[in-house]
């Protein structure tokens, strides 16, 4: 019995230091541009320490990113609980030049929980550090995306009542996302076959020709099957970033199942290269 008493008075000693020695990251942020924080669980709670720092975040329907902006002054800090408890906390300072704009913090990176964390809760700790991290992030960044109004230009075509229109297309790491956004503007429902993304070439000499390369996305989210009459879709495509020379082209091929309403969108080389 003492030398179980002895082993749990080691073991509360050593988190206790484990605890008292933990540095907090730092995320920077500026009065110009939005810095993004995506959690794993939805937000309930978000407080700085400084109205220098200002963090924002739906408060009637709770999602999981939070927006933080700064201005000039001296650090802070920003506390965070997610709606399962679990909290997060972080040095927060002003730079007016950013290298990075999205923060996607994984579970592990909590330092505690406001209620005590039952076998269950361990449980469902333990198969979350089973998903694949990279999935994880294209699922949020995506959603962050469609979440957000922004267009990089004017791609769109359009076929008996169906709009197929390209909305942004993003570069982030190693990706480019493109937005995208199916209208069903006709009185019969689209039931779609593929939506297909190829590099066109235009090859030179006396015979010219067209040579098509099939591109195959790293990540889909929100691709519909059916878009049904009056309705509109929208859902990313996430692909290995690439890039384009005047003579090459994206090619955004639409095809109806069972039916003749496809469309082949045209991108030029401008808008890959020239990604928001």
């Amino acid at each position: 019995m003492r030398t179980l008493f002895l082993i749990l008075i080691s073991l509360i000693s050593a988190f206790a230091k484990a605890q008292t020695s933990t540095v907090l990251d730092t995320i920077y942020a500026n009065d110009t541009k939005n810095v993004a924080l995506f959690f794993p669980e939805p937000i309930r709670q978000g407080i700085t320490g400084s109205d220098k720092f200002v963090f924002t975040y739906n408060r009637e329907k709770e999602q999981y990113f939070g927006l933080l902006q700064a201005k000039p002054g001296k650090e802070s800090n920003l506390l965070v609980v997610n709606r399962n408890g679990a909290i997060f906390s972080y040095i927060v300072r002003y730079k007016k030049q950013l290298s990075k704009l999205n923060y996607f913090i994984p579970l592990s990176n909590s330092i505690g929980n406001e209620k005590p964390i039952e076998i269950d809760s361990i449980q469902v700790v333990t198969s979350e550090k089973n998903i694949d991290n990279r999935t994880y992030y294209y699922q949020k960044f995506c959603s962050y995306l469609l979440n957000r109004n922004q267009r990089i230009g004017r791609i769109k075509k359009r076929t008996q009542g169906i709009v197929l229109n390209v909305e942004n297309v993003v570069f982030d790491k190693e990706e480019l996302y493109f937005v995208i956004q199916i209208e069903n503007n006709s009185t019969l429902d689209y039931d779609l076959n593929f939506l297909n993304l190829s590099i066109e070439t235009r090859q030179k000499g006396k015979k010219k020709s067209l040579q098509s390369l099939y591109q195959e996305p790293i990540y889909k989210q929100h691709l519909p099957s059916k878009i049904a009459e009056g309705k509109m879709v929208r859902f990313v495509y996430v692909m290995p970033k690439f890039s384009l020379s005047d003579d090459r082209r994206a090619i955004l091929e639409l095809n109806e199942k069972d039916g003749e309403r496809n469309i082949k969108l045209n991108m030029s080389h401008r808008y890959i290269n020239n990604p928001n």
